[in-house]
């Protein structure tokens, strides 16, 4: 059986000059998950291949003359894609189609109206026999295994589009449960790898010559112990990338140890969830943080020479502009590599997502605006468009030409270089917005920035109403014909 295994990317993803930008923040690299199940298809004798929108076009006309199965996975920024995708497959072909992801696990009716069948959950245990007819389901329930050992690794050989950097992940879930987070409660509970599995993993990527490691883990320190001894094997067998990314928590530089055996191991660049230097933000996204552990993380990271990219999370009830703009201060202020102004996004499965629902403060079901980017919701103090403002007043106040001169100092020129891109590419994505939202009706950002003067005006909705609205029409009705 010949099957196709599909991450879509957005609209704004596609974008020649998106991939361009991606390549300054990161490396071309892959969702394991799909390299986990297409292995396991693949050892059962089934002939698969995996392909990442984000980083190439797929020819769908191609693939649909001689697949038999598509499995699509979704993220709830690309379920408007991914359902596009699904109903041109059903529409041309007579490939089944199964949609699997986050987003599906959270509204998995919404999915069945384009799938044949839908996994919930994690799907190592199911997928072999959904794709093998031996499971008809509309709706299959993955069991998450709490022995992660047993899983395969991920199979790069069956991977048709560019990647530069091998992802190993060496813990499913979360010991935190964020409000806005949806990981946490698609991989429940928090399960760990022993070393020796990540250790044999890692050496393999080695042995295939990857220069590039990212480590997916959402919080790769929660267990320093276990982070040290993972960091103590990659020195001792020399298992050193010239670049390793990871999550951590501000919480990581209460142990120096584990710092120095960070930096020894070269995993020189953390995404650190600094949110909000508003105490009152923190605690009502359940952070589980302190205002002194963020300032003694950042300045950690810049003694240690670990790149930081530090995420704000902008729209926080608890926040004002002013908190907003003192957090990029902060930012700027501690040398960080790179900011990364997230807008809270009411994700679909979240407790944010019940509430605004509720308080019916969402203002479109557009999901292809919630990737963090775009503002979906009614703030507490603010407009939904000051808000998208404050977004781009951030990136615009973070990039500078002296900053990159700054970050080059700090950690080799080339990284100064790079940190040049990001200023370009962050100024040139914001300008274009804003120029959208003044001279471009049709667009979110025009919608955005028309709907201050529109609320003036408005009647309460429907709160179903928002569960699914396309930009052009609403897909959740059934499968439609329409060009990919």
């Amino acid at each position: 059986m010949n099957v196709v295994f599909l991450t879509p990317a957005s609209d704004l993803r596609r974008l020649k000059l998106y991939r361009l930008g991606g390549r300054f923040y990161g490396h071309p690299n892959a969702v394991t998950g799909p390299l986990i199940l297409g292995g396991i298809l693949k050892r059962a004798g089934h002939n698969v291949a995996v392909y990442e929108e984000l980083y190439a076009n797929v020819n769908y006309k191609k693939l649909m003359k001689n697949t038999d199965v598509f499995c699509i996975y979704t993220m709830t920024s690309t379920a408007k894609r991914a359902y596009e995708i699904a109903d041109k497959i059903h529409a041309d072909s007579n490939a089944r189609v199964f949609i699997g992801g986050i987003h599906a696990t959270a509204l998995p009716l919404e999915a069945l109206a384009h799938a044949d069948q839908v996994i919930t959950g994690e799907g190592e245990d199911v997928i072999l026999a959904v794709v093998e007819g031996r499971n008809t389901e509309k709706i299959v329930r993955g069991q998450g295994r709490m022995d992660l050992d047993r899983l395969p690794l991920p199979d790069y050989s069956i991977l048709k589009t560019p990647c530069h950097c091998a992802n190993v992940m060496t813990t499913r879930g979360c010991t935190y449960r964020c409000t806005f987070c949806t990981t946490s409660r698609m991989f429940a509970p928090y399960r760990q790898r022993s070393v020796d599995s990540v250790i044999c993993e890692i050496r393999r990527y080695k042995e295939m010559g990857f220069r590039y490691m990212n480590f997916e883990d959402d919080n790769f320190t929660a267990d320093k112990e276990r982070a040290k001894e993972i960091c103590r094997r990659m020195i001792a067998e020399g298992l050193i990338f010239k670049e390793t990314f990871f999550f951590g928590r501000a919480d990581m530089a209460e142990d120096e140890e584990l710092m120095d055996l960070l930096a020894k191991a070269h995993l020189n660049r953390v995404l650190i969830g600094i949110e909000s230097l508003n105490q009152k933000a923190l605690d009502e996204i359940r952070k589980g943080q302190e205002l002194s552990d963020i300032k003694k993380a950042a300045e950690s990271c810049r003694r240690h020479k670990i790149r930081l990219i530090a995420s704000l999370v902008l729209g926080m009830d608890a926040d004002t502009k002013e908190d907003i703009r003192s957090g990029v201060a902060f930012v700027k202020e501690m040398d960080a590599y790179q900011l990364q102004p997230a807008v809270l996004t009411p994700y679909p499965g979240t407790p944010v997502y019940k509430k605004y629902m509720e308080e019916d403060r969402i203002v479109t079901g557009d999901w292809s605006q919630y990737d963090m980017m775009n503002v979906t919701f009614r703030p507490a103090n603010m407009t939904p468009w000051e808000l998208q403002e404050e977004f781009y007043r951030a990136v615009r106040a973070f990039y500078s030409f002296r900053g990159a001169f700054r970050i080059g100092r700090l950690f080799g020129w080339g990284y100064g270089v790079r940190r040049l891109g990001l200023w370009f590419f962050a100024l040139a994505g914001s300008k274009g917005a804003e120029f959208a939202a003044k001279y471009v009706p049709g667009t979110p950002y025009y919608k955005l920035r028309q709907l201050d003067e529109e609320e003036k005006h408005r009647e309460p909705r429907e709160k179903e109403q928002v569960l699914y609205m396309s930009s052009t029409n609403s897909v959740s009705t059934g499968r439609k014909k329409s060009g990919i």
